[in-house]
């Protein structure tokens, strides 16, 4: 059963990452992409260094729901396959974990450009 602290440290970690992003885009001249590419791989370094589950456990959504946890998942599944499959399971270990969310994506995009004026 969570308790209030759960819903906090989910809170302040999921936060500290999306202010971290923030703080990015308002101190330099990075674009979004650029931000969140930085993001992306600072949450694939952190797993490949084994920092990055020690964080979900104590953070929760806080740790899994920013974009850090995308970079998270695209090294988990390849380490994880590449250790039962050899180099091949380094691409389908990528693909096996985030192919919902990838798929997500493209349907949604999809549907966005066929409902959306685009402006210009």
């Amino acid at each position: 059963m969570p308790t209030w602290s759960t819903f906090l440290w989910a809170f302040l970690v999921g936060g500290a990452i999306c202010a971290v992003g923030q703080i990015l885009m308002d101190s330099t001249r990075m674009t979004p992409g650029h931000v969140m590419s930085i993001l992306v791989v600072a949450g694939a370094v952190a797993d490949g260094l084994g920092l990055y589950d020690p964080l979900i456990k104590f953070a929760g959504a806080g740790a899994t729901v920013p974009i850090t946890s995308f970079g998270n998942a695209l090294v988990h599944g390849a380490m994880l396959e590449a250790r039962t499959h050899g180099w091949i399971g380094v691409i389908t270990g990528i693909f096996e974990v985030t192919s919902a969310g990838i798929s997500a994506a493209i349907v949604f995009a999809f549907l966005a450009a066929m409902f959306a004026k685009p402006k210009g």
